[in-house]
């Protein structure tokens, strides 16, 4: 078997990513599909950190939400990711992983709180970390607590898993003559517009030299390609 491109990642999932076909809230086989994926990496050896969102869960409140005071919209945002947490981390623990939810909101008796270094021991002794509630902070998004995280635990990469194989010159699903990057730089996404991740999250990783691929979580085997280093996805970089 081929040694694996990296060792330790950071993958962003957002909360839409676990609905499958559902209007909002956790489609358990879309569930199960990304769990297998993970599994499939964690078998090879590579460590494995996971920021989730929250939409899935907090769309089916959104119009309630709609003028709420900005920060106490986040702060329901950052409890619905500890849903999505708890979900995904139950999920993996019967799927045969080993799995360990810490949360930037402090909610002990019901997820660990986040701390750097037990993070990266679990993830040393296999374990994948899933952390919940975003920065901790309003007015962040799960994209800036990604990139954040992927740098306080020395993830080697980010990878922001999305219903799309990719970055692409065109919306894809708009544009039929839209062709996907393989690669480009970050000054490129910035000055291109393109929606890699949101600016405070792109400028972090690309300060940090902490590269981003995007990919399709949905697709079969992207994961493992990603990791192995192959043409899956758009690789941003430095």
């Amino acid at each position: 078997m081929s040694t694996p491109a990296y060792s330790r990642v950071l993958l962003k999932l957002s909360g839409e990513a676990l609905m499958g076909d559902d209007a909002f809230g956790i489609n358990r086989a879309t569930v199960e599909k990304i769990v297998a994926q993970v599994k499939e990496v964690a078998e090879m050896g590579v460590q494995i950190a996971i920021v989730i969102g929250g939409g899935n869960i907090f769309r089916g409140v959104s119009q309630g939400a709609a003028g709420m005071d900005r920060a106490n919209a986040d702060y329901m945002g950052m409890l619905a990711t500890v849903i999505n947490a708890i979900a995904l981390g139950d999920a993996m623990n019967r799927g045969g992983l080993i799995a360990r939810v810490q949360s930037a909101l402090s909610i002990e008796p019901v997820v660990e709180p986040y701390i750097r270094g037990k993070a990266i021991r679990y993830l040393e002794e296999g374990k994948v970390v899933i952390f919940a509630a975003g920065t901790g902070n309003p007015f962040f998004t799960t994209d800036t607590a990604a990139a954040l995280r992927g740098r306080e635990v020395e993830a080697q990469i980010v990878l922001k898993a999305t219903k799309v194989d990719g970055v692409y010159t065109a919306d894809p699903m708009k544009d039929k003559t839209a062709t996907r990057y393989h690669k480009i730089t970050f000054d490129e996404a910035f000055v291109k517009n393109l929606k890699v991740m949101d600016a405070t999250a792109l400028a972090l990783c690309r300060d940090q030299k902490l590269p981003i691929n995007v990919f399709s979580i949905f697709k079969e085997g992207g994961l493992k390609r990603v990791i192995m280093g192959e043409d899956e996805g758009t690789l941003v970089h430095n």
